[in-house]
Parts: structure tokens; C-alpha cells; sequence
């Protein structure tokens, strides 16, 4: 038999995070059916605290995060080397702030973003060839932004990982690690997000940390007191 305690815990796995929705559906989606980054929950939950309407985002690598970037940035620009996908992807994930752009076989992946105008607020590395990815990602980061690289702990058995952990370090980036479950997976695995020293994105709500799902002091009191007296 399961305790009280238990049965709430995964009840909040379950409604809040939608963690068996995304097993079931083998989509990267919150509760209410909207897109997640296949980034750790903890990382999610933590860059959804920000206002991204004036931020410009690039991404290596395109999926559900497109779109999920796309209803909160101003622009967002993807880019896919793999036509199939591409072909795929683009109808579901259309969107007036979002550019998904087709990088051919032959062409430098990497190069993609040195080859736009501008500097980027946000740089995604979730593609291949991520070492590379990183040394152009920070010719083109805005003084005070953020490089987000998924997948990070593959640098314990991946050199081009840690290739890439250590470009970003090298331009005095500060590393900061989310540990955890994820969409659509049933192991844990790290997202880290490397900021720029001055980093000083606003956050969309009057307090930081905003409430997290499930959490405690998002409910109203009577509910708070109930959950609070069960826990006893």
C-alpha cells in the first residue's frame, strides 16, 4: 500500500508537471497541451519566470522548444539539418515570430547563426556538432544574455560536450546546472544554462521565484492549510 504522501506526490507528477501525458503522447507538453522545451522540468520551470517579449532567440536544433520560444520572444529563428523533420515539423509549429530554417547537407551547421543579422539574447544548443555550435553561439550573444545547452551531463562520456561546456566557461560565462526528470523520459538527465555575468532578465511576475508547479504557497490558503495539515 502506497502512504498518503506518496499518492499526492505522484498526483502532482501526474496533473501538474502532465509527465504521464508526455509518456502517453510521446510529446514535450505541460497539463493544458502547450509546447515544453525537452529541457529538465527544474530548467523549464526556472527560464519560465522571465519576459522574453523584447528577446531575440536562435536555436540549433527545432521542435516543440520552437514554439514554446515563439509565444514568448519577440523572434525566434531554428535551424534543422534534417529535411525529413524539417518537413515534418514546420506545419505544426507555425507561428508569425518564428523562422525555421533548413540547413542543406554540405553547409557549415555551426555558421548558420553568424550568418543573420544582429545579436541574440538567447542562444539554444540542442542540434549536432555542439562544440562548434558553442564557439559561434557567443560571437553572437548580447552583452547580459544566455547560451542554454541541453543534454549536458553527456559530457562525462562525450568529448564534444565537454568541448563545448569549456568554450563557454573560457568566455567567463557562469555555468548553472538543472538536474532532473524531463518530458517524455523516464531518467534523469541535465540542462545547464551558461549567463552572461551581467545577466538581468526582468521576470514577469512582481517576485522571484515565481511558484512552481504543485507548489505549496501557489494555493489558496484553504487549500494550502488542508495540504499543509496532511502532510502532518
Amino acid at each position: 500500500m502506497f502512504s498518503e504522501k506518496f499518492l499526492r506526490f505522484i498526483e502532482i507528477w501526474r496533473d501538474d508537471f502532465a509527465f504521464e501525458r508526455s509518456l502517453q503522447e510521446k510529446a514535450c507538453v505541460d497539463k493544458d497541451g502547450n509546447p515544453l522545451p525537452w529541457y529538465t522540468y527544474p530548467a523549464i520551470e526556472y527560464l519560465s519566470q522571465f519576459d522574453y517579449s523584447q528577446k531575440k532567440v536562435f536555436e540549433y536544433g527545432c521542435g516543440m522548444s520552437s514554439l514554446y520560444w515563439a509565444r514568448r520572444a519577440l523572434s525566434v529563428t531554428s535551424i534543422e539539418d534534417n529535411p525529413g523533420w524539417f518537413e515534418k515539423l514546420s506545419p505544426k509549429v507555425a507561428h508569425p515570430n518564428l523562422e525555421i530554417k533548413l540547413r542543406e547537407e554540405g553547409e557549415a551547421y555551426e555558421n548558420a547563426i553568424l550568418e543573420t543579422d544582429g545579436q541574440f539574447d538567447v542562444v539554444v544548443i540542442d542540434g549536432k556538432r555542439r562544440a562548434e555550435c558553442a564557439a559561434a553561439a557567443v560571437k553572437k550573444l548580447v552583452p547580459g544574455g544566455m547560451v542554454i545547452l541541453d543534454d549536458s551531463d553527456r559530457a562525462n562520456t562525450s568529448d564534444e560536450y565537454k568541448k563545448a561546456i569549456g568554450i563557454l566557461r573560457q568566455e567567463n560565462l557562469l555555468q548553472v546546472d538543472f538536474y532532473g526528470f524531463c518530458p517524455m523520459n523516464n531518467f534523469t538527465k541535465t540542462t545547464s544554462v551558461f549567463f552572461c555575468r551581467d545577466f538581468d532578465f526582468k521576470s514577469k511576475s512582481p517576485i522571484q521565484p515565481a511558484n512552481g508547479w504543485g507548489n505549496l504557497w501557489g494555493m489558496s490558503r484553504k487549500k494550502r492549510k488542508e495540504a499543509y495539515k496532511g502532510q502532518m
